[in-house]
């Protein structure tokens, strides 16, 4: 827990609203512990090392920045991102699934994939791809930001203030929370198999 904390800690303010917007506005932030990262600073905010009061609305601003700026990347690159060639940092693959889970939930995709890893990154850029009515995708981008930010950060801080002690599990609860991020992904890979 100390390690984990104590690079928290370091990356401070700056480093965490960074990496909200890196995964939600550039293919690196595919990579990015999103989900994990919010509730564990959400439950560093409980003991004191983090405002939640400015952690909340200033996160929320970054993911809905970070969507803006991949939706607006999916409307300069248009359908060429899909004979782009497979790189370090991009996959056809991730583009691909992303797209079947727009086709499955149509525009509450945006706000759905915010709490989907890598179709996170790629939704926004599918949306501008597809030239969605940036007015309904920013409606849909201010809710999904704001659901997430908060509903990750808030879990956090709740379960720091309410379980005395929990900073203790704090690697079984990330490992939890990237388990159960990841599950969607692995049911959508099954369900596609068996088709």
């Amino acid at each position: 827990m100390e390690r984990i904390q104590n690079i928290i800690i370091g990356l401070g303010y700056l480093g965490v609203f960074g990496a909200v917007f890196a995964e939600s506005g550039i293919f690196l932030g595919a990579f990015l512990p999103g989900d994990s990262l919010l509730f564990t600073v959400g439950l560093l905010a409980s003991q004191g090392f983090f405002n939640i009061a400015i952690l909340i609305p200033v996160a929320a601003l970054m993911a809905i920045v970070g969507d803006n700026v991949g939706y607006h990347f999916g409307r300069a690159v248009g359908p060429k991102i899909f004979t782009r060639e497979d790189s370090l940092l991009f996959r056809k693959s991730y583009v691909v699934k992303t797209k079947a889970f727009y086709e499955r939930y149509g525009r509450k995709t945006i706000i759905l994939a915010r709490f989907v890893p890598i179709v996170r990154t790629f939704a926004p850029i599918l949306a501008g791809v597809g030239k969605m009515d940036y007015r309904t995708f920013f409606i849909f981008n201010v809710i999904g930001g704001i659901a997430w930010t908060a509903g990750m950060l808030g879990a956090g801080f709740l379960l720091g203030n309410f379980v005395p002690g929990i900073d203790r599990y704090l690697e079984w609860i990330i490992l939890g929370i990237i388990f159960l991020s990841v599950l969607p992904m692995v049911f959508e890979w099954l369900r596609s198999r068996r088709d």
